[in-house]
Formats: structure tokens, C-alpha cells, sequence
């Protein structure tokens, strides 16, 4: 599994990166690497659509398209990776950049199963060092970064409660139950791993009575609760098809007081996407800055050698935790969280 060890960027060279998978994200992030990310180039972009591909390239001037997104892992001219495909793909890729001994930034989930990322936090053990980090981008909110600074700085005093709600105006019709877990209620999964800063040891999903909006035999919303491994505990809400804007906050309760994020200002309705200002209709602008410090971040570390965002643990972790909870949605029961 191990590879040529490609060395850090450093002095004048800006690193040069590609970009798989050129959907909604890895087109935002295509952009973001090309006009907004300082020493760092987009170089190539990767799609099995290659037309769709081709496209995106020709918008950037020096910009190469690849059909097969392994040929760009392998290519001479490419330093580092973002990968934005989907999750089914991911395991491949992400081997692939840890055979080339390439850095990449993985768009979550790492894999789609807890022994696939397993697989590959021990490939990059085996490399010898951290390559891979995944984006988990609420850590890189300013928001989020001053609430967990004041965590750490003990204001609060002990940490004992979080609770996340995270709201979609809406998501299409093949959008199902496990997605919801899989693919939305992972973000709450690391932002409380990472708040608490301890593993979750047991989830259990709860399905009220679905919207009239979702779609048959889709359980939205859900509330998942979480204990800690350190006796806390936290509640997440996952609303897909709420129908209000994409709202995402996040309460965290100490000892000692509460701080809470992503309320904004002169909070009095909700409706209409506005709640005394504007909620946006989706990620990509709410999270606008996390994005942009999260690829500048890894950009910085990656010519540094390192990886100092979340690492291929975390991905393993949280995949780990719900694939849990869609046993827990399936079941009703509180399943267990181990970690090999």
C-alpha cells in the first residue's frame, strides 16, 4: 500500500491540485482552489461525465480534464487532491492518493461502511504518516471556532449537553432515511466528537412522525441522541425537507453557561427564508468561510507535509457511529458505538 513519498511544497511553487468528482461541491471547491486560495493552483479536474469535466476545465485557463479520476491520483503534475465524489468511490481514491503518497482533502463520508474506512486509516498507517483529511467543515466555522475555543479555555466550565439542530429547505425524492443518517447527521457526529472531545459510545435514532412532504417511507425528520464516552450527552435534529432555508445551530451547555451558534441576529420567525434577516437556501453559502478556511488550511499543512484538520480517524469514527445509528433507525433500539 505504501508509495513514492512526494515531499512538502514549499518556497514560491504554488501546490498544484486536482479535483474529482466536478458535481455541486467539487465545482464550489474547483472555484475556491482557482480564484480564492492563496499559494495553490487548480491544475486538473476529473469526472467519468468527462463532457461535464471538459466543461468545468475550459472555464479555468490551463486547466486539464480527466475522465478517469485515478489517472489524475497518478499524474506527474498533480500535487495534491480534493476529492468530491460520491461516497461510493471514495475508498478507491483515497488508496489511490495514499499509494502516491499524495495529501487529499475527502469530502465526508470517508467510505460508505465502517470496515472501508478502517481500511483506510491502516493504509495510511502503513504509508507512515497522515495524507488524508476530511471535511468536516463545521471545525473551521468562525462560529464554531470560538465556541470550541471557549470550551477548551474552560468559560463553561465541564461540557455536559450539546444540541444540534441542522435543517434543509429541501433534498430530492431519493433522498432516504439512511442517507439522512449517513450523509447529514455526520456533520452533528464530528462537531460533538470534536467539541467534547471524546468518542460517542452509543446512538439511538428516533423517528417522529414524518413531513407530509417526504417522500414515501422516508422517516424525516429524525433525532438522533448520543452519550459520550465521558457521560455527556447531546441531541441532534436532521430535518431534509424542512421547507424554511438550511439552518444549522448548535447549543453547547456547561457547567458553568451555554453558548450557542447560527442563530444570527433579531431572531423572531422563521419563515419564508427570513428569521428577522436571511437564511440561506443551502450549504454552500452558509458555510461560505468554512469552506474557504478549510481548503486554505489544507492547502497551507499540505505544503507543510502535514495534516492538521480532521484526519482519516475522524472519517473511520464517525462512519463507525452511523452506521450505528441507521441500525438504531431500522431497529428503534440504542445500538452501541465500538471502534477497533
Amino acid at each position: 500500500m505504501t508509495g513514492p513519498v512526494a515531499g512538502p511544497v514549499t518556497g514560491p511553487a504554488p501546490l498544484r491540485v486536482g479535483v474529482v468528482g466536478v458535481g455541486m461541491m467539487g465545482a464550489d471547491h474547483a472555484v475556491r482552489l482557482a480564484g480564492r486560495a492563496a499559494n495553490a493552483t487548480l491544475v486538473a479536474v476529473a469526472d467519468p461525465d468527462v463532457d461535464r469535466a471538459e466543461r468545468l476545465a475550459s472555464s479555468f485557463e490551463g486547466v486539464r480534464a480527466f475522465a478517469d479520476p485515478l489517472e489524475l491520483v497518478a499524474d506527474d503534475g498533480v500535487d495534491a487532491v480534493v476529492i468530491a465524489s460520491p461516497g461510493f468511490v471514495h475508498e478507491e481514491q483515497v488508496l489511490a492518493c495514499i499509494a502516491a503518497g499524495k495529501h487529499a482533502l475527502c469530502e465526508k463520508p470517508l467510505t460508505m461502511d465502517a470496515e472501508s474506512s478502517l481500511r483506510v486509516v491502516e493504509a495510511e498507517r502503513a504509508a507512515g504518516r497522515h495524507l488524508v483529511q476530511v471535511g468536516f467543515m463545521r471545525r473551521f466555522d468562525p462560529e464554531y471556532v470560538a465556541m470550541k475555543a471557549m470550551l477548551d479555555a474552560g468559560d463553561l466550565g465541564r461540557l455536559l449537553l450539546v444540541h444540534n439542530v441542522h435543517r434543509n429547505k429541501t433534498v430530492p425524492d431519493g433522498f432516504l432515511s439512511e442517507m439522512i443518517v449517513r450523509d447529514s447527521l455526520v456533520h452533528e457526529v464530528d462537531v460533538c466528537r470534536w467539541l467534547f472531545g471524546e468518542e460517542i459510545v452509543e446512538i439511538t435514532v428516533h423517528s417522529p412522525a414524518p413531513t407530509s412532504e417526504a417522500a414515501d417511507g422516508v422517516v424525516d425528520p429524525q433525532v438522533a441522541v448520543f452519550r459520550m464516552a465521558g457521560g455527556g450527552m447531546a441531541t441532534s435534529e436532521v430535518f431534509v425537507k424542512c421547507g424554511v432555508g438550511y439552518e444549522v445551530r448548535c447549543e453547547a451547555t456547561g457547567e458553568h453557561g451555554n453558548a450557542t451558534v447560527g442563530l444570527g441576529s433579531g431572531v423572531l420567525v422563521r419563515s419564508a427564508n427570513r428569521w428577522g434577516g436571511s437564511i440561506p437556501d443551502d450549504f454552500r453559502v452558509r458555510f461560505a468561510q468554512a469552506y474557504d478556511a478549510e481548503v486554505q488550511s489544507w492547502v497551507d499543512a499540505t505544503r507543510r507535509g502535514e495534516v492538521t484538520g480532521p484526519t482519516a480517524w475522524d472519517g473511520y469514527a464517525a462512519t463507525v457511529v452511523c452506521e450505528a445509528g441507521m441500525e438504531s433507525l431500522r431497529t428503534g433500539s440504542p445500538m452501541k458505538v465500538s471502534l477497533a
